[in-house]
């Protein structure tokens, strides 16, 4: 499992590891996984060893892709007798005229864009958990080891370890990548599209209390809803109603907490914070998911999202709008947490009492048990129409489930706020 290497900028790392592994993994195969993970581990080791002499090149990734490609070709006149390799190149590897040039075509950009394609929709396998692909997916291609995945998801290593494992075996099983001309491909893109979606919602919605691996995975969640919109095939208009709502939800990240680490609601938090290039480009990719006839989930999130973003305060919000959009996303895609937003847009729009009112009547409600905000919507609405008694009961309640110390602190000075 590759390792992030220490005191290497975790940016760089992010981004180039998957293309490395990918890279590699087109040429060693699919069953060689390990081999493509220790080969670009070797390639970050060295780098640590030259730049901390050399200092670092003016392109460090290219300089990554040289080093690894030459370790590649040592592997190869290595072990090409003792091993087999990918299928699709094996043939080509039996001869020194065409090694260089085959590992060469593999580190091509395009060619590593699809290959990190195939990875993902490899890693997106409709027969594994929804756990384990996101695991697989940050593991391969976002270079997260087991430890900041299990604590991004408040989960053990040893479960978040086995989850991997389970999952590279399945990969190594299928003895070649997803093809992306297969006829399931329009079938998987669901699934991969609903890994992002999960992995951006742990990065916006995270149990973890670093707000740096939030934003570390709401941007690699984009980054790779980035490639599906540079392939023709994917860049779908549900691709791009993704696409938007990330990024209308990634420009508020610099609101959502303080400088202290102090979580805020939407209606306290500072809007000139919010970062414009991003709403511009939400807004922007919402516009071009409109192309087609087809409605998602993600379209109906999305526009949500932008009514907030053009919106002053909460008092400018259109909140008939908003609750228009909730309607039909609770016909589309009903569940406990959209009835949950519904009725804090309602007691928005037509006051606290009728909020509360629909809070009590959401189906399922015994889903969100767990979930503190929902005790804290109620708390909110109490505290608006003047019960400090059951708003303090409230928010305690929502202290009890609060899953980090970010959180705790936030429902924390809510009760404060009662007694005041």
């Amino acid at each position: 499992m590759i390792a992030q290497p220490v005191d290497l900028d975790e940016q760089l790392f992010r981004q180039e590891s998957g293309r490395l592994v990918s890279a590699l993994t087109r040429i060693f195969g699919v069953h060689n996984l390990a081999l493509a993970e220790d080969v670009a581990q070797d390639a970050f080791v060295r780098a640590l060893e030259v730049w901390n002499v050399r200092g670092r090149p003016d392109n460090p990734a290219a300089w990554l892709m040289t080093t690894a490609k030459n370790r590649a070709l040592d592997v190869i006149r290595r072990e090409r007798s003792a091993r087999t390799f990918a299928p699709e190149v094996t043939r080509m590897l039996e001869t020194e005229w065409t090694i260089a040039p085959v590992i060469d075509e593999a580190f091509a950009h395009h060619i590593i864009r699809d290959e990190q394609l195939r990875m993902m929709f490899s890693c997106c396998d409709p027969g594994l958990p929804e756990e384990v692909q996101v695991a697989l997916v940050l593991n391969i291609l976002c270079g997260f080891g087991a430890p900041q995945i299990a604590s991004a998801f408040l989960s053990s290593r040893a479960a978040v370890e086995k989850r991997i494992s389970r999952g590279k075996k399945a990969l190594a099983a299928s003895t070649r990548l997803f093809d992306l001309a297969d006829a399931e491909f329009v079938a998987r893109l669901s699934g991969v599209q609903r890994a992002l979606y999960l992995l951006f919602n742990e990065g916006y919605h995270t149990a973890s209390g670093e707000a740096a691996v939030r934003a570390e995975l709401c941007g690699e969640a984009m980054r790779l809803a980035g490639l599906l919109l540079e392939h023709p095939p994917s860049a779908t208009p549900a691709t791009h109603a993704l696409a938007a709502l990330m990024y209308l939800h990634a420009a508020r990240l610099p609101a959502r907490t303080d400088a202290e680490g102090e979580l805020h609601a939407l209606g306290h938090q500072d809007r000139t914070k919010w970062d414009r290039a991003l709403l511009a480009e939400g807004v922007a990719l919402l516009e071009r998911s409109a192309t087609g006839t087809e409605l998602t989930a993600w379209h109906l999130e999305a526009a949500i999202a932008a009514q907030h973003a053009g919106a002053a305060s909460v008092e400018e919000t259109d909140w008939d709008t908003i609750v228009a959009l909730y309607d039909r996303l609770m016909r589309l895609a009903p569940s406990p947490v959209v009835a949950l937003n519904r009725a804090i847009a309602i007691g928005e729009r037509d006051g606290a009492g009728r909020g509360l009112e629909e809070l009590e009547s959401i189906v399922d409600v015994e889903r969100l048990a767990r979930y503190p905000f929902h005790r804290a919507a109620m708390a909110e609405l109490e505290l608006r129409r003047g019960d400090t008694t059951r708003a303090r009961e409230h928010f305690a309640a929502a202290l009890a489930l609060a899953r980090n110390a970010s959180e705790r602190r936030f429902f924390e000075r809510r009760i404060e706020r009662c007694g005041a």
